[in-house]
């Protein structure tokens, strides 16, 4: 098994998960179409992939489509047209629709690249033909002589993209992809959306919730304790390293939580540790120093800074400067109270006119996308990695919002 920091995994590095690729491959095969949710780095992207190597294992077609950077829905299309070229027929057909400015191509798809069929598709998409060619590489995916799996990974980021430059471009390409695959029927097409910011919170937000009322949701949770345990060992036999009693507990109470690539990371730095101090053992002692030294720091930062980057892509600047404000309350003051959002409404209404719904807005996405759990006091980080981390960024820099819980508690005696 391998050590891996930020790829997605497969095969003998994708570690657990039977029982949730068992419940999606369920679904898949019947044929239900599926919203993949689940908070960040929880392995969402590597679920899907791997469950399409096996499908396409046992005669699938399987097309993993990423639309991280398209700008445009032509992009999409394009996108979707490089994951179908491996398929030759389909990717024949849909050239033959397109023969004319593919005169070129439509003969000879199999003696280009994939992304040179994806370059010569994307020329000819425009604002006025993107939907008649995109249905038509669905139903033609639909109506294969073997069921498809399409995974699009990353669509909210992409739908986030186009809100910014049109507010009405989210939904109107949500009602284009919702009726296609309507209009399918019973062909045997499956579509699988996932990404690293929430589609729901998203549509909520926009009071197009229906749009996505076709894709049944599938949360994927954090690993258990004992499984966390399980891949530490795991990994420290693949390197042939050896761990004190203790150690792989040690990691999982010092994360907090059982977030697969927050494990893999501590796994690495770890193993570089023991690497430099030039021994084959790690002790409960270098669980604590590189948690601090080399998670927490720079190396570690570099991984983190992710979190601030999604949340900056799934929200309105406004509502992005609430959202930090609420996690450095909540890192800082080890929870986000009822007086903390009071005080947080006064000060940002004298900015904007909705400052509560924008505070209802971001605490929304902090729950979905798993920065935050609810509470009896309010609001507090359900990872302690993500925590500490929020926490030496802010606790130098940040004006609590409101007394500490314990003075707040003494004062209401």
């Amino acid at each position: 098994m391998k050590s891996s920091t930020g790829r997605w995994v497969t095969g003998n590095d994708f570690f657990d998960r039977e029982q949730e690729l068992i419940a999606l491959e369920t679904r898949v095969r019947d044929l239900n179409h599926t919203l993949l949710t689940g908070q960040r780095r929880m392995g969402k992207t590597s679920l899907a992939r791997e469950l399409g190597r096996r499908l396409e294992a046992q005669g699938w077609g399987f097309l993993p489509v990423n639309v991280e950077g398209a700008t445009s829905p032509e992009d999409v299309i394009a996108r979707m047209a490089e994951a179908v070229h491996p398929i030759r027929p389909i990717a024949r057909r849909l050239a033959a629709s397109m023969r004319h400015w593919l005169r070129d191509v439509s003969n000879r798809v199999e003696h280009i690249s994939a992304y040179e069929f994806s370059v010569k598709i994307r020329s000819g998409l425009e604002p006025g033909n993107w939907r008649r060619h995109g249905q038509q590489l669905l139903h033609d995916c639909a109506h294969y002589d073997r069921p498809v799996l399409l995974v699009i990974d990353e669509l909210p980021i992409f739908l986030n993209r186009l809100l910014k430059r049109d507010a009405h471009a989210p939904e109107e390409f949500l009602s284009w992809l919702r009726g296609v695959l309507q209009d399918l029927g019973d062909g045997s097409l499956v579509l699988i959306v996932s990404g690293s910011i929430g589609l729901q919170p998203l549509v909520t937000r926009l009071g197009i919730p229906d749009r996505i009322n076709h894709l049944d949701p599938f949360r994927l949770g954090p690993w258990s304790r004992g499984t966390c345990i399980a891949c530490f060992e795991r990994l420290a036999e693949s390197y042939d390293l050896t761990v004190d009693e203790g150690v792989p507990k040690a990691v999982y109470d010092a994360l907090g939580l059982g977030i697969p690539q927050h494990l893999q990371s501590f796994f690495a730095r770890l193993r570089d540790f023991a690497t430099m101090q030039r021994r084959g053992r790690l002790s409960i002692s270098d669980v604590d120093e590189v948690y601090y030294k080399e998670l927490l720091g720079p190396s570690g930062s570099s991984d983190l800074a992710y979190y601030e980057t999604r949340l900056r892509d799934g929200l309105e600047e406004e509502t992005h400067r609430i959202a930090v404000e609420i996690l450095a309350e909540a890192a800082t003051q080890e929870v986000f109270t009822a007086a903390a959002r009071r005080n947080l409404e006064r000060r940002h209404s004298a900015l904007v006119d909705d400052a509560p719904d924008r505070i209802a807005d971001a605490l929304d996405v902090l729950m979905h996308d798993g920065y935050l759990e609810a509470c009896d006091d309010g609001y507090r980080f359900l990872s302690r990695l993500l925590k500490d981390w929020w926490s030496a960024r802010f606790r130098d820099h940040h004006a609590p919002l409101a007394p500490p819980l314990s003075t707040e508690r003494r004062a209401a005696r």
